[in-house]
């Protein structure tokens, strides 16, 4: 008998040494090399859905809005945004404009924009109706917070994140809305803001606003919202310091070249002043994740080992800025960095 229950402890063992191999090996497919106890790499931010493009719809000059159906969606709170997976592959972040108590749709709007990087330029001419798009989220950083009185600055499409929080404001809230753009024509869903905005609340300006004349008498306890393209915001910015700004490109900031050892392949590479950790690892591992190179999606996220960094993405919490990295956008503080590939 005691031969018998030895013999059994052994298989038993034997098995749980299998399945801890099993699992070891799909976190590291590079075992039996160093692995994180958690897999950050690549690791996608939320659950991926499917959904259905119920309509596309010009809502101004080079703006589309699409609505996105499917059953039991997320819920989300104004101020959210998804990341659209594009059929080329390319992911692209776009607040949510809709309603969100409607958990059978989600609704973005995109403007084109010719001489970017190509994600608006895909979503105008190959996203149609009856096409399936790969989502993720809904994930919000920029939240509509409680406060006595609201100003909210947007400048053309950044009207996306803020049309839900003026549908959100209580009853006998005190806000006001300067929205600006080229010409109406080019502003999406003017009418609905100028609509909810009754009289004297919302200020529309064709072209630079003056903010000193606009913005000359706002209460100390307003909370200001702005999103719209960066000079705008940046102006924001600089009259009200505690702005609360929603962006879709990573924050400019100067910096100089550094170097950069990947410990596991032994390798010791130089990023210029003028290009990312990203580029200068794919050009020695072509096959390290990434997709937005923007500092939003998470997936090209790395484990820093040593130096010190200088965070520039939108996404990690203070908690993963301590050991890891958006390589798309975050650089060296110093002249070096030592990562975990």
């Amino acid at each position: 008998m005691p031969k018998l229950r030895t013999l059994a402890v052994v298989a038993g063992t034997a098995l749980l040494a299998r399945r801890a191999m099993r699992r070891r090996i799909q976190v590291s497919p590079l075992w039996p090399m160093p692995a994180l106890e958690e897999p950050v790499s690549g690791r996608p931010r939320s659950r991926a859905l499917r959904l259905l493009v119920a309509s596309r719809e010009e809502v101004a000059e080079g703006v589309v809005r699409l609505r996105l159906e499917g059953h039991d969606l997320p819920r989300w709170e104004p101020g959210a945004h998804l990341d659209l997976v594009l059929p080329s592959g390319l992911v692209r972040q776009y607040s949510l404009c809709g309603d969100p108590e409607d958990t059978s749709s989600y609704t973005v709007a995109t403007r084109l924009v010719p001489d970017g990087r190509g994600g608006s330029r895909e979503v105008h001419e190959q996203v149609r109706e009856g096409m399936e798009l790969e989502v993720r989220g809904p994930r919000n950083r920029f939240p509509l917070v409680a406060a006595g009185s609201y100003v909210f600055v947007a400048g053309g499409i950044g009207i996306t994140p803020v049309l839900p929080m003026l549908r959100a404001l209580p009853d006998g809230v005190e806000w006001r809305l300067l929205y600006c753009g080229r010409d109406r024509a080019s502003m999406p869903f003017l009418e609905e803001v100028e609509k909810l905005g009754g009289t004297g609340r919302v200020t529309v300006v064709e072209g630079v606003p003056d903010l000193g004349a606009h913005l000359a008498d706002v209460p100390a306890d307003a909370a200001v919202y702005c999103c719209g393209p960066e000079g705008l915001m940046a102006a924001v910015e600089e009259r009200f310091p505690r702005v609360r700004l929603e962006r879709f490109t990573p924050r400019a900031s100067a910096g100089g070249a550094f170097e950069v050892e990947l410990r596991r392949s032994g390798r010791t590479l130089t990023v210029p002043a003028d290009s990312t950790v990203l580029a200068a690892v794919r050009a020695e591992l072509p096959d390290t994740a990434y997709s937005c190179e923007q500092g939003f999606c998470g997936t090209c996220q790395q484990r820093v080992l040593e130096g010190e960094v200088d965070h520039r993405d939108e996404l990690l919490t203070d908690a993963e800025r301590a050991d890891s990295m958006l390589i798309c956008v975050s650089r060296a503080r110093g002249d070096r960095l030592v990562l975990d590939l």
